[in-house]
Formats: structure tokens, C-alpha cells, sequence
């Protein structure tokens, strides 16, 4: 591992407190940065506070089809980050469980939900945010998802955030999906059992603006940009990245994200062989707005891959080079 060193308008939350938690941190010349766009919904106009500085952790791991050991990995290697002085932890994509695609729809859940629930309350316990990787949501489940109740053939991949108060700042419903074919190296269609959302997700928080991605997404720069139009300053990837496409792709695409849109990165990834017949990348990677690689995990095993986030770091490199307020299209 490296040590540290068209959709529909976005939906932007603000957590409770959020600024005020961080009034007393920010000195007398906070930089400033813009409001999100006019489509975005949010409580305030104006100008708000930067992020602030802290510890961020991508957890690792491989999930199997036992629900219950995954919750209980899960935990482990959160309180593990925790402990270590992380303030934001971020699970892999269907870290709760991994089996057969066929399984999927029987094996998915509400959210909130059993598992969502657990991971609420860890995040309160170790007062911490916490994002839940995803898991997979039954179609119909949601509030005013009215398109899909009563239809349980599909479900949703759903990426969710705690506050270090347990509180559900935010859910996020993976927008793209995988449906690919590589001869000889891996077939799969996420279609035949997933639906794709359609909101990209920006939270308020009081570590700073986060922004919601998972996996296939992050082939994706459009959403991204809407993300960074949003505010986000940090964004979180969980994900089952495979290793065909992995060893080729998952790095540089990371870094091209964090450049274009000047944040930090993180990354969780899965790693190893899987039920659906192909192996996850591993590599789990934190990178900073400069597109530096902080921390880097290994393809093969359980880590907690951990960096310090800096919101000097980042408002220093939108100053010196401010190509987001150049932008003409």
C-alpha cells in the first residue's frame, strides 16, 4: 500500500449544524466559493465555508454471500479507521453482499433497512461519517419511488451517508450501468437485474461538500462535473471495479476525475474472485485535487487505505489555478 503523503437536477443536501460546526475552525479570511447552480436545491444562498482538514479512510474488502459476516467485516475495519483517527469511511460497492446475480432481487432490501440500520448505527457509535458502500435496494421501497412499486423483478444499487449522529444525510442511486462484453475476460449485464437512478447526489456536511459516485459512474465525467458544478470538494467511489478493466483504467480515470473537478477522491474498492466469475481490481486510492496519488491499497487482501485530507491543499490549487471559474461551455 502507498503510504499517506441528461440526468435530473442535482440534489443537494445541507446537513443540520453543518456551518456552525465549522464557524470556530475557519480564521479570519476563509477562501470563499461559489453557490451551487440555480437547479440545485439547497437551504442557503451566497457563499459557504471550505472544507476543513481531516483523516479519510477507503475500507477494502472482499464480500461474500453470508450477509451476516460481511456486516460484521465491515464493522470491523471501520472501528478499526475509526480508532486510527478517521473521520469519514468509505465501504465498498454491495459491501453487505455479494452472491449469484440471479439472487440479487430476493437478497435486496429496503433502505433504511437491516443493514443500512447497523451501519447507521456504527457511524453513531464511533461518531464518524459514514458511507455504507451500496447495497442492493428493492424497487419500490423508497419514498416516492411510485414508478417502480409493485415491481420487484429489478432493484436499485444505493449508496448511503451517516452523520457521526447516525442520521441519513443522503442516498444516492447508482445512475449507470455495467453491461459489457470482453471476449475471453468478463461478460455482464447489470441490466438484467438493476435499475439505474437518475439524481446525482451533493451533501453538506460538516467535513465539506461530498459528492455521491459508485463504480461504473466513474466513466463517466458528465456526472462528475455536475458533482463539481455542485460544490463537491471531496467525492467517494465505492466500488467493485473489475480487474480486466481495472488494470487498464481504474487509476488514471481516478486522477482525471480529482483534476478535472479539483477534489479529493476516495475510492473503495472490492478485490479477488466473486461469484459473478470475474475478479475485482483491488487498488483501493485516495487522490488529491492535483491528482496525486495519496494512498494506494494492494489487489489482494483486506486494508484500511487511509490519507489526510487537506482543505488548504485544495482551496491553494482552485486559487492557483482556477480553471473551474474559467470554464465556457
Amino acid at each position: 500500500m502507498r503510504p499517506f503523503s441528461a440526468p435530473e437536477p442535482i440534489r443537494f443536501f445541507e446537513s443540520r449544524g453543518a456551518v456552525a460546526g465549522r464557524a470556530g475552525e475557519l480564521g479570519a479570511d476563509p477562501v470563499r466559493r461559489p453557490a451551487p447552480p440555480l437547479d440545485c436545491v439547497t437551504f442557503r444562498a451566497g457563499y459557504t465555508v471550505p472544507m476543513r482538514s481531516f483523516m479519510a479512510t477507503a475500507v477494502q474488502m472482499k464480500a461474500g454471500p453470508d450477509k451476516g459476516a460481511n456486516l460484521a467485516k465491515a464493522a470491523e475495519m471501520v472501528t478499526e479507521a475509526a480508532r486510527a483517527g478517521a473521520e469519514l469511511v468509505v465501504l465498498p460497492e454491495v459491501f453487505n453482499w455479494r452472491g449469484r446475480q440471479r439472487e440479487e432481487v430476493e437478497n435486496a432490501e429496503p433502505v433504511p433497512g437491516p443493514s443500512t440500520e447497523a451501519m447507521a448505527r456504527l457511524a453513531r457509535d464511533l461518531g464518524i461519517h459514514l458511507v455504507a458502500g451500496s447495497v442492493l435496494e428493492r424497487s419500490g421501497d423508497a419514498a416516492g419511488d411510485q414508478e417502480e412499486s409493485g415491481n420487484p423483478e429489478k432493484c436499485f444499487n444505493t449508496c448511503v451517508l451517516f452523520d457521526p449522529q447516525g442520521e441519513q444525510l443522503a442516498a444516492y442511486r447508482k445512475i449507470h450501468l455495467f453491461d459489457i462484453d470482453l471476449p475471453g475476460r468478463v461478460t455482464i449485464r447489470e441490466s438484467d437485474t438493476r435499475r439505474g437512478g437518475s439524481e446525482p447526489v451533493c451533501v453538506e456536511t460538516e467535513l465539506g461538500r461530498i459528492g455521491l459516485a459508485v463504480c461504473y459512474d466513474l466513466r463517466f465525467p458528465e456526472l462528475f462535473r455536475r458533482l463539481g458544478e455542485a460544490g463537491a470538494e471531496i467525492i467517494v467511489l465505492p466500488s467493485s471495479f473489475t480487474a480486466p478493466t481495472g488494470s487498464a483504467h481504474w487509476e488514471p480515470l481516478i486522477r482525471a476525475r480529482a483534476i478535472e473537478n479539483q477534489c479529493y477522491m476516495i475510492a473503495s474498492n472490492q478485490f479477488g474472485a466473486s461469484k459473478h466469475g470475474f475478479a475485482d481490481y483491488g487498488h483501493s486510492l485516495i487522490a488529491d485535487p492535483w491528482g496525486e496519488v495519496l494512498a494506494e491499497g494492494s489487489a489482494d487482501k483486506d486494508e484500511n487505505v487511509s490519507a489526510a485530507l487537506q482543505g488548504e491543499r485544495l482551496a491553494r490549487v482552485r486559487e492557483e489555478l482556477p480553471c473551474l471559474t474559467h470554464r465556457r461551455l
